[in-house]
């Protein structure tokens, strides 16, 4: 990669949005207190609070890596374990960090359909084993939208939520998209939160126009004790945390937050109903936030790449990821589209 031109790897491909850009250039003006005692985290919590609808504890990390360990970590001791999908983040892109902040709380993977865990698959995974042996469940943790472009319906989450009460266990959302599930539903975000069961929320700004910056949301409030002394431990209480919460307010303040995502969302929809008729060519999974997921042969894979797109092929054999972000161009997903249809009209049938 050696301009500048959009691709379509990951939506952390993207620079920063101009309300969080601006934002951080007028918090940028004289001196303000230092490790968040400041106005621009007060505005961030106030705002927060507002577009939840209710009073929950706010806090601030680097990343969705630290703000999901630290989260987790809260929610259970060392002896636990965290029941998630055998496709989370957590699991799979996180360097068994969950595991290493709680001091050992162990990943059980259960299954999921299409990406989503199921009451069945946590109820499964939850009573397979109950002897001391075995470290007990005490935290789901799910992501929003999926790991695969897909999104929880509110019902579905209430279910989750039920199974977990039913069973004991605290639940998190991993929300790194959580605005493109916020976006596809039309949901408010306390109906895909606190008012579905979710005890704990880590909402992702990077990708979707920040530089750097989560934030975690304990809508119960008794989970966050002493939570700010576990972000300090491990390195996540920013000495200037007016630039980490700047950019929320100018994201929050005048729903640029849903903006950036529906715009993100439309694009892949876009590039999904332009390749959809291609015969060599499955969406792997349905289209519901900003990433669009498609099989295709090997050869057309290498051709796409010669042509200079970037893109990532974990999943499945001859599948590709390809992530639409805030700042997509809706010319840059056709002309990615018409070389998908090129370079598989190439390849031999």
């Amino acid at each position: 990669m050696t301009d500048n031109s959009q691709q379509f790897a990951s939506d952390n491909y993207s620079g920063i949005c101009p309300e969080a850009w601006a934002a951080m250039a007028k918090a940028n003006q004289g001196h303000e207190r230092a490790y968040g005692d400041d106005q621009w985290t007060e505005r961030a919590a106030a705002y927060f609070r507002k577009i939840f609808e209710t009073d929950c504890e706010v806090f601030f990390a680097f990343n969705g890596t630290a703000a999901n360990s630290l989260a987790l970590a809260s929610l259970c001791q060392s002896y636990h374990s965290v029941i998630c999908s055998e496709t989370a983040h957590v699991e799979t892109d996180e360097c068994g960090a969950p595991e290493f902040f709680s001091n050992g709380s162990k990943l059980l993977t259960a299954p999921s359909v299409n990406g989503k865990l199921t009451p069945e698959s946590i109820r499964e995974v939850a009573l397979k084993r109950q002897d001391i042996h075995y470290p007990k469940p005490r935290v789901v943790t799910l992501t929003q939208a999926t790991e695969v472009g897909t999104v929880y319906r509110p019902d579905e989450l209430k279910a989750i939520s039920a199974t977990c009460k039913e069973l004991g266990l605290n639940l998190h959302m991993d929300g790194a998209r959580f605005t493109n599930a916020c976006s596809f539903l039309g949901c408010s975000p306390a109906e895909l939160t606190w008012k579905a069961g979710v005890d704990v929320l880590c909402f992702g700004g990077t990708k979707n126009g920040m530089a750097v910056g989560e934030a975690i949301l304990f809508f119960n409030r008794e989970l966050a004790e002493d939570f700010d002394y576990r972000c300090k431990q491990a390195g996540q209480l920013a000495s200037k945390m007016r630039f980490l919460s700047a950019p929320w307010v100018g994201l929050l303040e005048d729903g640029a937050w849903l903006r950036h995502g529906n715009h993100a969302n439309h694009c892949a929809q876009l590039l999904a109903s332009l390749v959809s008729d291609l015969p060599q060519v499955k969406l792997m999974f349905p289209v519901e936030a900003n990433g669009v997921f498609l099989q295709m042969p090997e050869p057309a894979l290498e051709a796409l790449r010669n042509k200079g797109w970037r893109f990532y092929t974990f999943i499945g054999s001859g599948g590709a990821r390809f992530m639409c972000s805030w700042d997509t161009e809706l010319t840059r997903v056709r002309e990615l589209a018409a070389d998908i249809r090129a370079v598989v009209a190439a390849t031999p049938l």
